[in-house]
């Protein structure tokens, strides 16, 4: 029950102070990473695994000790919320939201070049728009639905392992020249961590939708997409939102054929408000279904003695 407690204690932090504007754990592990990649940097798979590790097991060990100093629930609780992008995520895709209502191409651009890695000088307000949504429904599990996940299955150190490789995945995971090979072992455990925590986002996106289009596009697209779990993810979320997404786009100077997703109607402004309530109702189905669920253990366990 204690884990329950610590979710919606989390929840709330990010809820009401959003995410550390200076200082961030995430931003300096990433700064970290960068050295890492300086020092450690070959186009080998088992260079890119070596660099993985030594970030990775030192804090991991560090993080399981502090639980062993400090108060358990109050270290999880606040792994969690620096975990959680749920506030920051909502907050980037307002500010791209409320700058295309005020027709401002150029700031809307801007806006969105935060969130995806894709070429944005040249979208029109669809295509800003998709880029919004598509965003919001990718990182829905990465920030949130992901780091929910993991913390439940393995607490603090779980959620922090997460998190973790999610930010190598997003410095390294890209299959170019220089990241193909170093890059594979933060991508492959990145694309392992997230089997479980995607196909439940893309249900609960579902649910808290059209599910029957919802189900219907996850079966169909989802596993055609590039990335294995991003698929089923965004398929889910796009037809429940009755929306087209996916398609060619031009991602660090270069033209990628995406398949569409989806179905329904091109996206606009309120889509990215229908993007943002599917998140909300989705992120209360997990704490409902986590919160009797936990429970329902407690009483059967207790039933059981």
């Amino acid at each position: 029950m204690i884990s329950v407690v610590s979710l919606v204690v989390a929840l709330l932090l990010d809820k009401l102070l959003g995410e550390p504007s200076r200082y961030h754990p995430l931003v300096g592990f990433g700064a970290l990473a960068g050295a890492a990649e300086k020092f450690l940097y070959a186009d080998s798979k088992l260079r890119g695994l070596l660099a993985m590790a030594l970030l990775l097991v030192p804090l991991t060990l560090l993080l399981i000790l502090f639980q062993r100093w400090l108060d358990h629930w109050l270290v999880g609780v606040i792994v969690l919320y620096l975990a959680l992008g749920w506030q920051s995520l909502m907050s980037h895709a307002q500010g791209v939201q409320e700058a295309l209502l005020q027709s401002d191409i150029g700031l809307a651009r801007k806006n969105l070049g935060f969130m995806v890695s894709r070429e944005t000088r040249a979208l029109d307000q669809t295509g800003i728009a998709k880029g919004v949504v598509e965003s919001v429904l990718e990182n829905g599990n990465d920030a949130i639905f992901g780091a929910i996940f993991w913390f439940m299955v393995a607490g603090a150190p779980g959620v922090l392992v997460y998190r973790l490789v999610n930010t190598l995945d997003a410095m390294w995971g890209y299959r170019n020249g220089r990241y193909l090979h170093f890059g594979w072992a933060a991508a492959r455990l990145d694309d392992i961590l997230n089997l479980f925590p995607a196909r439940l986002s893309a249900l609960s996106y579902a649910l808290a939708g059209q599910y029957e289009v919802a189900m219907r596009c996850w079966k169909e697209q989802g596993w055609n997409w590039k990335s294995p779990n991003a698929g089923p993810v965004m398929a889910a979320g796009a037809g429940s939102l009755g929306l087209l997404l996916g398609g060619s786009e031009n991602y660090h100077g270069q033209m990628q054929s995406r398949i569409r997703l989806g179905e329904g109607r091109e996206p606009d402004v309120q889509s990215i408000v229908d993007a943002e309530s599917l998140i909300q109702r989705s992120l209360l189905i997990w704490v409902l279904v986590i919160a009797i669920g936990t429970g329902f253990f407690y009483v059967f366990s207790g039933l059981s003695t």
